[in-house]
């Protein structure tokens, strides 16, 4: 089946403490946002790539990628007020069928192995999303300020890409925004479709803080 990736580069710095948005600050000799695509790229080169920008940062990125030598090819759409805007806005460059990948644009660090994994699944299952187990003590604050402590085994941290069958998911973006739609699998949850777990990569951290961008350096240069 076709493949599509809609990487999904929307943030603006704020918790990097930064002008330069987090998906345009370079590490290992490149912008993030570059190590991201690539890692598709090289995953499958006939993959077709769709990045996610603000209409104000894209004039920016087309500098990066002259300036860095960007050779992937890759379509770019606008993003949208939320999350589930740029997404939907990604989904309708794909004019046919096939498998869709949808990714943070500030993890640069998914292994070739899960974005396959997530893939295959996807296509005999209709949606995949890797996860990882919890490995900190989690407790739910009460009403009142208590809280208690909850089973941990019982939870999972989400990653992507999160990927589906390119019908399904549009028909779940078809849907009217609610904000509970964290990700692209809660909007194909309350589609009616239910999501196959599988195993996420420790390393796959989303780049946020300033120390998720010394250990993805690291990670990288590595």
């Amino acid at each position: 089946m076709k493949r599509y990736a809609i990487i999904v580069a929307g943030g603006k710095g704020t918790r990097m403490g930064s002008d330069i948005p987090k998906q345009f600050m370079a590490i290992a000799g490149k912008p993030i946002l570059a190590h991201t695509i690539e890692k598709f790229h090289r995953f499958d080169s006939s993959m077709e790539l769709i990045v996610v920008l603000p209409a104000e940062q894209q004039t920016y990125w087309k500098q990066l990628c002259a300036d860095y030598g960007i050779t992937v090819p890759h379509h770019i759409a606008n993003g949208g007020e939320t999350r589930f805007h740029s997404v939907r806005n990604g989904l309708s460059l794909i004019t046919s069928d096939g498998l869709v990948a949808i990714h943070d644009g500030v993890r640069p660090l998914v292994s070739t192995s899960v974005i396959e994994t997530c893939f295959q699944v996807a296509e005999e299952k209709g949606g995949a999303i890797p996860v990882m187990p919890l490995v900190d003590s989690l407790r739910q604050i009460e009403p009142g300020g208590n809280s208690r402590a909850v089973d941990r085994s019982r939870f999972v941290m989400v990653q992507t890409p999160q990927t589906f069958r390119v019908e399904l998911l549009k028909r779940a973006y078809t849907q009217p925004y609610d904000p509970t739609f964290t990700d692209d699998a809660s909007v194909y949850e309350a589609a009616g479709y239910t999501p196959s777990l599988v195993d996420g990569n420790r390393e796959n951290l989303k780049i946020t803080l300033p120390m998720d961008l010394a250990l993805a350096e690291i990670l990288l240069k590595q």
